[in-house]
């Protein structure tokens, strides 16, 4: 089985409501009525019914029916939602009258409506930009208790089989954190090693990367990656963590023995904690590009609630991927906690 076939079967089992904020946005509303044809979440749009029912019989869409539609401008919670985010908020000062306002917007809404439970996650992003989608999430979702910032994964589909798991690989931090620290650089590894088992169904073998193996240089951004590796595995004994490992010794066997002998993590690594934002992004889009790989993602991770970000140059199957595998976080999320 394909991975993306293997992620939207999980998403099936998974059975979860996402919510969708940019309701009656074209390839969203496409993205929506594919989801709920193939029963990959139960949907909510947000947005204005009948436009989007109008939208829905013009572009043919026959599932949308099953969509919950609710309109951020007037529905029957809408007081109730502005009281939450009155309460959430009212150290920052926000009034009831305030949030009657702010939670007309429906990147608000959504996060208010995954907080009182309604739904497990959110897809946004093909008309918002990423500070928009953010911006929310922090306020209201927030991160979990044991996680001090979010990052984002990757999913990488490479063509060469012997890499990773049959050629599928997560490589992480791509999207989010520049610089983190060493506590930060040990829960990317350790959420990221979740997202590999959440999403695509991996045995997470953690490799915790550097220009340096086992000692084999000498500098205090090798001596973050020795002690952020220190840190994970304090953190999750359970998972497989090694490093630090050059990245050929993590991912090819022969080199792996050689400069890592003993490590159950060295030539067989299939998750890749880059120790930095800058190496990460550049790593991503160089396998990316070069080596024709697919890159699924960005996935964020450590917030309360998987709510994913969009690229506002999205397809319509970018989309529905998106819902899949935020239904398969929101599916694993607790019970890995």
């Amino acid at each position: 089985m394909q991975l993306l076939d293997k992620i939207h079967q999980m998403a099936v089992e998974a059975g979860k409501t996402i919510v969708l904020p940019e309701g009656s946005e074209e390839r969203t509303l496409k993205a929506a009525d594919y989801a709920l044809a193939n029963k990959l979440a139960s949907i909510i749009l947000l947005g204005n019914p009948d436009k989007i029912n109008r939208l829905a019989r013009e572009y043919n869409l026959k599932n949308i029916w099953q969509a919950e539609i609710i309109d951020p401008k007037k529905h029957l919670k809408k007081e109730y939602y502005a009281k939450m985010l009155a309460e959430i908020r009212k150290k920052k000062g926000l009034t009831f009258e305030q949030s009657m306002q702010v939670i007309e917007d429906p990147l608000y809404l959504s996060t208010l409506i995954i907080k009182d439970g309604k739904a497990d996650g959110e897809v946004a992003g093909a008309n918002n930009a990423t500070g928009n989608v953010l911006r929310p999430a922090f306020q209201i979702v927030k991160t979990f208790t044991d996680v001090s910032s979010v990052s984002g994964a990757f999913i990488m589909v490479v063509r060469d089989k012997q890499f990773g798991d049959d050629g599928v690989l997560v490589f992480a931090d791509c999207a989010v954190n520049p610089d983190p620290n060493t506590l930060e650089l040990a829960e990317i590894a350790v959420e990221t090693a979740r997202t590999a088992k959440n999403i695509a169904g991996l045995d997470p073998r953690v490799a915790m990367l550097s220009f340096s193996t086992k000692g084999s240089a000498k500098h205090e951004k090798v001596d973050k990656v020795v002690e952020a590796t220190h840190i994970a595995r304090q953190m999750a004994p359970e998972l497989k963590i090694d490093g630090e490992l050059q990245a050929d010794a993590a991912i090819i066997e022969a080199i792996g023995k050689k400069k890592a002998p003993g490590s159950g993590v060295a030539g067989h690594a299939n998750v890749l904690i880059f120790p930095s934002l800058e190496s990460g992004n550049i790593a991503y889009k160089l396998v990316q590009r070069i080596a024709r790989a697919e890159a699924i993602g960005p996935v964020l991770q450590g917030l309360a609630a998987p709510i994913n970000d969009l690229s506002r140059g999205c397809s319509v199957s970018d989309i529905v991927n998106m819902i899949a595998i935020t239904a398969n976080q929101a599916a694993g999320l607790y019970s890995s906690k």
